[in-house]
């Protein structure tokens, strides 16, 4: 059975329960990509992260990006879910789970879905530091490439 669960959510996340969401007994291999806040940034020491996002918008790049998975590799399950709201230190702001037969396709397709949410997803970053905080913009982000853009 093919799945794909694509999402974001307020709240901790919980890597174990996205990675089962993709096992499969026909698969050999599971991919995943698990992105966490880190304590500093340009010599800056982060307190928090806290992400906000254009729901509608997201969801249907979220969406896309599966879609193009599907078109490009041979896998079986994909899991994307991002966190919004406040991530502390060390917690998983976002995680990608991608399960094929074969490692090739499900490492490929991990690599290209976080490269291609950093750049596609309205999904904005600020960065909280002892000393004040600041929006942060994905630097590979390109407005001209959303869905319904005109």
């Amino acid at each position: 059975h093919i799945r794909t669960y694509v999402t974001y959510r307020p709240r901790k996340i919980d890597d174990e329960r996205i990675n089962n969401m993709v096992v499969s007994e026909c698969c050999g291999a599971i991919a995943t990509f698990v992105g966490t806040t880190r304590d500093n940034f340009d010599g800056k020491q982060v307190t928090m992260l806290s992400y906000e996002a254009y729901a509608p918008m997201a969801m249907k790049q979220l969406s896309l990006i599966s879609k193009e998975i599907r078109n490009r590799w041979a896998v079986k399950k994909i899991a994307i879910l991002h966190r919004l709201g406040v991530c502390p230190i060390g917690e998983a702001s976002v995680m990608i789970a991608v399960s094929s037969p074969h490692r090739k396709a499900a490492l490929e397709a991990c690599h290209w879905a976080i490269d291609t949410l950093k750049a596609k997803v309205p999904i904005w970053k600020k960065e909280h530091y002892k000393d004040g905080s600041t929006w942060k913009q994905n630097k590979e982000f390109d407005p001209a490439t959303l869905v319904g853009r005109k």
